[in-house]
């Protein structure tokens, strides 16, 4: 009798530690959620155009339209190894769109960094070839400018010299000299943001926080007065807000 009994436990253990084999993933859901905040007062699309915050600057600002792209996802391996989510994501404030939901999964492991682009990679930054971004109109005009789209765009008003309500567009693409040929410097506009080490074994949920304050403050302090609207044209602007940018983005709450 107690041999059937051992022998039925035994079944009973393999079993259940095949099931428990079976329920562990070795394929990862990613799902990223981009939070902001000003310095770290939390910014939703509520707070657009009435509630106000004060640059580094001193100028007073509100926030009419905020949205971005990020694109290129990558997983670096401990040994190397990169995985990269091709695609794009136009994050909307305005409009709540907040979420990226990516259809490739990732192997679950640990992962010596996770990083994205902030804006697009020039081999991927086409005149016209994403017709979701065309349809949001996107698009940085192809005559003048070289074509391509925004990495952002970012509107409000702020109280000048002169003025209590004075608009800013502070639109940020690929740096480029305008006129009928348009050259590109040869630095980059387009960030990359290390988001660092990360463990996998689940489906994750992983928080970027965007510190929108930075956009006007490291390492340049940024005059609203001077730079305010007209800035797509001017490559020295350009150049400005990718130094502004390094310092935007960060890792904020995992789950899985």
């Amino acid at each position: 009798m107690n041999k059937i009994v051992s022998i039925l436990f035994a079944c009973l253990l393999i079993t259940s530690c095949s099931e428990d084999k079976d329920d562990k993933i070795t394929q990862s859901n990613t799902t990223f959620n981009f939070t902001h905040n000003w310095d770290g007062t939390a910014i939703t699309s509520s707070d657009f155009e009435n509630t106000e915050y004060t640059n580094a600057n001193g100028e007073v600002i509100t926030i009419t339209r905020l949205r971005y792209i990020i694109s290129d996802i990558t997983f670096t391996a401990e040994s190397g190894e990169t995985i990269t989510i091709d695609g794009h994501k136009l994050v909307d404030v305005t409009n709540d769109d907040l979420e990226h939901n990516p259809e490739m999964k990732i192997p679950t492991g640990v992962y010596s960094n996770v990083s994205f682009t902030y804006g697009l990679k020039h081999e991927d930054n086409i005149d016209g070839a994403y017709p979701d971004l065309n349809s949001a109109s996107f698009n940085v005009p192809l005559a003048a400018l070289g074509g391509g789209y925004h990495y952002m765009q970012f509107d409000g008003k702020y109280t000048s010299d002169t003025a209590t309500d004075a608009p800013f567009n502070y639109h940020n693409i690929r740096a480029v000299n305008p006129g009928m040929n348009p050259t590109f410097p040869d630095q980059d506009t387009f960030i990359t943001v290390d988001l660092g080490t990360m463990t996998i074994n689940n489906n994750i949920t992983i928080e970027v926080k965007s510190n929108i304050a930075e956009w006007f403050k490291n390492p340049n302090t940024w005059d609203l007065n001077t730079l305010n609207q007209v800035l797509m044209p001017n490559p020295d602007a350009q150049l400005l807000m990718n130094q502004n940018g390094q310092n935007v983005f960060n890792l904020g709450t995992v789950t899985q």
